[in-house]
């Protein structure tokens, strides 16, 4: 217990539409990020990436939870939930602010300033802001700024982009957690957790596409120049896969989604029609027959409609254009990206080149191959995203904890400026959030 002393820790919840993830994990020394414990479980209660049964996803969410804690011997209080689901869009905005003292250097405050400004954005009735992402400033006038801070100027500007979500998805996530007697520190859009854990620095700078594909929903990231660009929810993921093949081959979906992990290819030209596999009949019934080819020309049919609808929206981004071109292709990750075959059908449909992404950028050296598996990318974000925000991370439980050091602690907290900055923009963004879930 000694090497854990006074470790903070935290926690990212992944709510997906096949299974919930509790991720554990804290900082190591390298400043890489440590798993120490996963707890999973069924996610029932979710459809598409939208709660739409409350009672379940609690118990789902309750199990994962207790089984991370069991795991990491930790007791979990905060959690960064992810959030995904068709009523996810994106825009793009600009805004300024004119500022009162051009003697004066551009700072924080100014920026936050601009940022709430765009948070008070009238949306549709119904839809709350989730991200504002700053692409680039202008400083009266001048363009393409990265970094704005430290210069002088009168005018401050900025294209946004700007992620908006259904409100009442988001209480029902919140109410979900609250009532599985967690706090949610934040929620963050899975794509963007995702990309966090996937991505290299390089990849965003020369321009990537990241493609999330889950059970419920396929999320899509596009960075170039280090700058997230465009972000997007298709509705349809693993699951539509499995219940084409639960009704092209007339069998239960247990089964078909084990056809589809065990034989499953994206390529139809693979298997020969002599290929064969037998399944068990229900209680009484002959055993079925089903020819791979069959169980492959099914899922490539799918497959090609999810990839086709993910170009468009890399051609609605402008991919065509020398100046956004995607230099560094396609990500492709997530539990769908296990699928036989599927980086090369990807590079064939668009012509870009593909990869595999797992989540391992930014972990530590000695992580088990399980936990860096496409399946926990999601997770392994949100982690990142809790431990990076230095949020009011959980303490590891200590034996021999002094109520000095506790105190000294919170002086040094708040003596290190960097910590206050850092919670007042997300501060304020959980403050109205958590308004918002009393009000519910």
């Amino acid at each position: 217990m000694s090497k854990m002393e006074n470790k903070k820790f935290a926690v990212g919840l992944d709510i997906g539409t096949t299974k919930i993830v509790a991720m554990v994990g804290q900082k190591n020394k390298f400043n890489k990020v440590e798993i120490i414990g996963i707890g999973k479980s069924k996610s029932l209660g979710v459809h598409r990436g939208v709660v739409n049964n409350i009672t379940q996803t609690i118990q789902s969410i309750q199990e994962a939870v207790s089984e991370a804690e069991l795991k990491s011997s930790a007791e979990i209080k905060n959690v960064v939930v992810g959030i995904a689901g068709q009523h996810i869009r994106s825009i793009q905005h600009s805004d300024y602010i004119t500022r009162k003292n051009p003697e004066e250097v551009i700072d924080e405050n100014d920026v936050e300033k601009l940022i709430n400004q765009v948070y008070k954005l009238v949306m549709l009735p119904g839809e709350e802001i989730i991200h504002v992402l700053p692409q680039e400033f202008k400083v009266d006038g001048q363009a393409e700024i990265k970094e704005p801070i430290g210069m002088y100027g009168g005018r401050l500007e900025a294209n946004f982009h700007v992620v908006v979500g259904q409100v009442s998805s988001i209480k029902n996530i919140g109410r979900c957690i609250k009532s599985a007697d967690l706090k949610m520190e934040r929620i963050t859009l899975e794509p963007i957790a995702s990309s966090d854990a996937v991505l290299s620095e390089e990849e965003k700078e020369a321009g990537v596409a990241l493609v999330d594909i889950g059970g419920g929903t396929t999320d899509l990231a596009i960075f170039k120049d280090g700058i997230i660009r465009h972000t997007s929810v298709i509705p349809f993921g693993g699951n539509v896969i499995t219940d084409d093949i639960k009704e092209g081959c007339s069998i239960i979906q247990k089964q078909a989604e084990l056809l589809k992990i065990k034989f499953g290819s994206a390529w139809p030209g693979e298997n020969k029609e002599t290929e064969i596999v037998s399944i068990p009949g229900l209680r009484g019934h002959e055993p079925k027959e089903i020819s791979l080819k069959t169980l492959s020309k099914i899922i490539n049919a799918r497959i090609v409609e999810i990839v086709e609808q993910l170009f468009l929206e890399i051609k609605n981004y402008g991919h065509d254009e020398q100046k956004k071109k995607l230099i560094a292709g396609i990500v492709i990750t997530g539990g769908g990206s296990q699928l036989k075959h599927l980086k090369q059908l990807v590079e064939y449909i668009t012509g870009m080149d593909t990869r595999i992404g797992y989540p391992n950028e930014h972990l530590a050296g000695d992580s088990v191959d399980n936990q860096t598996s496409p399946v926990f990318s999601t997770a392994v974000g949100l982690l990142m995203t809790a431990l990076n925000q230095n949020l009011d991370t959980n303490q590891l439980v200590v034996e021999n904890d002094s109520l000095e050091d506790n105190q000294e602690k919170s002086i040094k907290d708040i003596s290190n400026p960097e910590n206050v900055k850092r919670t007042t923009i997300f501060e304020r963004w959980t403050e109205k959030f958590k308004e918002f879930l009393d009000k519910a």
